[in-house]
């Protein structure tokens, strides 16, 4: 090599034959080429020499670098790295792991842009026994930026990695590794951050962190040897050694910062398999770590996970029995406590108020019903083809003393037994010592335990031979669990937990094998069935039948069926086929018109298609899935199609149908061939729904805006039912009934008040969760006391509210009847939403949360309407601004009188409460509104002649 890098990687690797050429490559495929690769190998004694002079070989930018003596570290073989790079800037990368394709070119660019020490990126865990990769605290790494010393980001000492960064090479030679140490990375990365006066952070991943599982390694890596109590030693002294060096940098008022990573981070390393070590090792574990928890400032456990915080107090108070329960609880099922407190409005674990074991922030002992907590410990053993257990159930938070009449059955996936538990009242005493359970101190708290501080005993017996899993059998897994049911119908249910030291046990049964084993660090109960025999062949047999049915019953065959059908069959005058939002289930707009079809009686035959399950579809209403046959078949024959989105677009409309487009809202965003996915100049997706819109007869028209924004936008030229939306006129009208049915299927408290909180998406991240841009962690501690947040979700959005915040959060987004909701409501929260049109007519408080406004109308869908200036309520930037809106809200209603009155004379001046009656009096046949003569049978069957359009492709069934 005679020109100078521009950067250097060193590889640093111990008897790692099998993989270090996997890492050698990744750095040589990297897209800046000029780098230099530095193999530094700490005295291997495995063939991993022989593997490094190939790659030296094979490529004249590896150089190989041999220790004599290994020195049990990292430290060395990195230093000597260091010391031979000839590029001004440096990486590392162990020998098991990987570098991303554009990881030093990224990180080098940045480096220059930002002039900064060192550059560090994400890291994402490749589990190799999957394939999946997990983002190391992606939060560190969200937003690209540059810090002008870490007293500036002291979050970021939880990124201690030496692998994730690029260095000026002139640093790492003021800032060596210590070489007498294991986790030298984590003193490193102190001393780094002291020694650096300004650093940036990318967003994107650039090391890839392979963790394989313990069965397959035969040496595991020092992280990953947590069993080892000299790890335990060695991370305590890291963590000393790196108090010390800030206090030397000047920079002690910073320590408690980097505390606090050690006890959120390092310690959960080892709290997390804790339930699986044995008495002796759990007893030492904390003869070791106690003393150094003793030394840190009361200050580093008050923002810690509570769970982290109980199992600390433990280690503190030399506990090691009740650290064990409460380190169950830190994974899988989050099991609550066996028994907790309440007082004065705040949650501790254990029978006294202890602030250090206060959880209150879980929320659990708030939660409704169906969400309730219970902790299940279960005894299990096998007797060939039969399981029994033993369970415990302990109610914390008075669940049961507060639900007489309560039942109680333990379900194995879809067998289900009766449990018929007793309280423990024989003196027998858990773990935790006879706790007591929680108080009912503050109105409305639930009590505790019914005056049973011990649980419940019950046993149960299951033969799995009795479990039926269909003539084709099962293949997978499932958790059992415990279900009590209240005596109105309402379950909670949690996952059983097992002695993590449970062997697993198994029976053969009818062509299956069948695993009952303890899963994860939690130990909880889980069942694994695996096909044998001639079964096992039938994953293969239904990947063969599925490409067959791809084959005669794809689309493209679908559609040409569907094309012989109508040109044969006229349409059956007596047959509707309805859909709402592409199979959404039985709501807006169609449904309102079913339901006056109804009313009056009618002789139409109506089907229903759905995506999904039949869902709310009233008995009388045949469903028919989405694209099957059955659909194709009823698609060709009905008479009428009503929909309020689209029937599937390259479907050509039958000779004589009419078809009722309702569509689904109206308000302020782009539409049409004015979205983002038509507005591009690309001919085929525009000629589609151009085509689409051809089809339509007849499009509701909700308003005098909508027809003036809409029907362009689209280019409808046909005819206009100009009376208003079918699916507003119950909220002209209100009706109790459903909104008290909601608020009981919603478990929300009579006394509370309901905010509906419906975003709408963005085009650009559909599915993220990146429409719920309130702080609902925020809105809960400032308003759950009068509150509950309703959170509707577009259908096209996934968000999993966290379980701390179902106390204030009800999720209904798969909520069958928005319309229900509102009802429901005191007031609106929302963005660009539709939705505001409709809840306009209800005439309650609307508030805009729209801290992304100029992007949405710039750059992401782009509107008709200046929202900040046409709004019915306040627009709002941030969830402080919001919290105190609705502390106001009365007044805020006064304010935005005038406003509210023109949004409604723009968006709701027809809806009057008949619109439904009107849309059909005006599109159907009179014969159609009238009563029904002799019922036909829409199930008709297939005529011979069609049969064969269909060549052998069309079944002779329709499913």
């Amino acid at each position: 090599m005679i020109n100078i890098p521009e950067c250097s990687v060193v590889v640093i690797t111990y008897n790692d034959a099998a993989r270090l050429a996997r890492a050698v490559r990744s750095v040589l495929r990297q897209s800046l080429r000029d780098i230099e690769v530095i193999i530094a190998d700490d005295a291997s004694t495995d063939g991993t020499g022989k593997v490094a002079r190939e790659l030296q070989r094979g490529d004249p930018r590896v150089r190989y670098l041999r220790g004599e003596v290994n020195s049990g570290g990292c430290g060395v073989p990195r230093n000597r790295g260091v010391a031979a790079a000839r590029a001004p800037y440096v990486m590392f990368l162990d020998s098991d792991d990987e570098l991303t394709r554009h990881a030093c070119k990224s990180m080098l660019l940045e480096i220059e842009r930002t002039g900064a020490d060192f550059v560090t990126g994400q890291i994402a865990r490749l589990y190799e026994r999957t394939g999946k990769t997990a983002r190391y605290y992606p939060a560190l790494f969200c937003r690209r930026r540059t810090v002008e010393g870490i007293a500036r980001e002291p979050e970021m000492f939880l990124d201690s990695f030496s692998t994730n960064k690029l260095y000026r090479a002139e640093l790492l030679r003021r800032v060596p590794f210590r070489e007498d140490m294991h986790y030298e990375d984590h003193v490193f990365s102190t001393a780094l951050y002291c020694a650096a006066r300004r650093f940036a952070v990318v967003p994107w991943v650039v090391y890839l962190w392979h963790r394989a599982t313990a069965e397959s390694e035969a040496r595991l890596s020092i992280s990953l040897s947590l069993t080892e109590m000299a790890n335990v030693r060695s991370r305590i002294r890291a963590a000393r050694l790196s108090d010390d060096i800030l206090r030397e940098n000047g920079l002690g008022d910073l320590v408690y910062e980097r505390q606090r990573r050690f006890v959120r981070q390092d310690l959960r390393v080892y709290l997390n398999p804790l339930p699986s070590r044995d008495p002796a090792w759990i007893d030492e574990f904390v003869s070791v770590i106690r003393p150094y928890l003793a030394e840190l400032d009361p200050v580093v456990f008050e923002t810690i996970d509570p769970i982290v915080r109980v199992c600390c107090s433990f280690i503190l108070d030399g506990r090691p029995d009740e650290l064990l329960v409460a380190a169950r609880s830190l994974n899988g099922p989050k099991a609550p406590p066996r028994v907790a407190v309440r007082e004065g409005g705040r949650t501790y674990w254990g029978p006294v108020p202890d602030e250090r074991r206060e959880i209150t922030s879980l929320r659990m002992a708030e939660l409704p019903y169906s969400a309730s907590r219970l902790r299940h410990e279960a005894a299990v053993t096998g007797e060939g083809s039969l399981v029994r257990l033993a369970i415990t159930t302990y109610d914390p938070f008075g669940v049961l003393a507060a639900t007489p009449g309560w039942s109680a059955f333990l379900r194995f996936r879809d067998h289900r037994v009766r449990l018929e538990p007793r309280a423990r009242d024989d003196g027998a005493r858990s773990g935790n010592g006879g706790e007591r359970g929680a108080t009912n101190d503050n109105g409305g708290e639930r009590g505790g335990g019914g005056g049973n501080s011990d649980g419940y005993l019950s046993e149960a017996a299951i033969d799995l031979t009795a479990m039926r899993h269909g003539r084709l059998g099962f293949e997978g897994r499932y958790d059992p669990v415990v279900e009590i049911v209240n005596p109105d119908g309402r379950v909670t249910s949690d996952r059983l937990l097992v002695d993590p030291r449970t062997a697993p046990f198994g029976t053969t049964i009818l062509w299956h094998r069948v695993i009952v084993k303890a899963e994860g660090n939690a130990a909880f109960l889980r069942v694994l069935w695996r096909r044998r025999g001639l079964l096992r062949q039938l994953p293969r047999l239904k990947r063969a039948a599925a490409r067959l049915l791809r084959r005669v019953g794809g689309p493209e065959v679908k559609l040409r069926v569907y094309k012989g059908l109508i040109s044969v069959l006229p349409p059956r005058a007596d047959l509707a086929l309805f859909e709402s939002d592409v199979g959404a289930g039985y709501t807006g707009n169609p449904r309102y018109i079913y339901e006056e079809l109804r009313r009056r009686n009618t002789p139409l035959k109506v089907v229903w298609s759905v995506a999904g399950p039949r869902g709310n579809l009233p008995p009388e209403v045949r469903p028919v899935r989405r694209m099957s046959w059955r659909h194709i078949w009823t698609m060709a024959r009905a008479g009428y199609w009503v929909d309020s989105h689209g029937m599937p677009l390259a479907y050509p409309k039958p000779p004589g149908t009419r078809y009722l487009q309702t569509w689904h809202g109206q308000g302020i965003k782009s539409v049409g061939f004015d979205a983002p996915d038509l507005r591009a100049d690309f001919d085929g997706p525009r000629a589609t729904w151009r085509a689409a819109v051809d089809r339509w007869d007849a499009l509701v028209a909700p308003s005098a805006e909508f027809e003036r924004v809409f029907v362009p936008s689209n280019g409808y030229r046909g005819r206009l039912l100009r009376h208003g939306s079918p699916r507003c006129d119950v909220l002209v009208r209100g009706d109790r009934e459903a909104a008290a049915r909601a608020r009981e299927e919603l478990e929300i408290p009579h006394w509370s008040r309901v905010l509906l909180y419906a975003p709408t998406y963005r085009d650009r991240a559909k599915g993220s969760g990146q429409s719920v841009r309130a702080d609902l962690a925020a809105m809960a501690e400032a308003l759950s006391g009068d509150w509950t947040v309703v959170l509707r979700t577009h259908p096209v959005e996934r968000f999993e509210v966290p379980e701390h915040l179902r106390h204030f959060v009800r999720q209904a987004g798969s909520y069958p009847e928005v319309n229900d909701l509102i009802l429901l409501s005191d007031a609106l929260l929302t963005d660009y939403s539709s939705l505001m049109c409709d809840y306009a007519v209800t005439g309650r408080p609307m508030l805009f949360l729209i801290d992304d406004w100029d992007e949405y109308r710039r750059v992401e869908r782009g509107v008709y309407h200046d929202l900040p200036a046409i709004a019915p309520g306040p627009c709002l930037t941030t969830t402080e601004e919001l919290i105190e809106a609705l502390r106001d809200l009365e007044g805020l209603t006064a304010a935005f009188a005038s406003r509210y009155i023109a949004f409604r004379r723009t968006w709701c001046a027809d809806e009057k409460g008949h619109a439904s009656a009107r849309v059909v009096d005006a599109f159907f046949e009179p014969c159609h509104t009238r009563p029904p003569g002799p019922a036909a049978d829409v199930r008709e069957r297939v005529p011979a002649k069609v049969r064969q359009l269909s060549r052998p492709l069309l079944p002779g069934r329709f499913r």
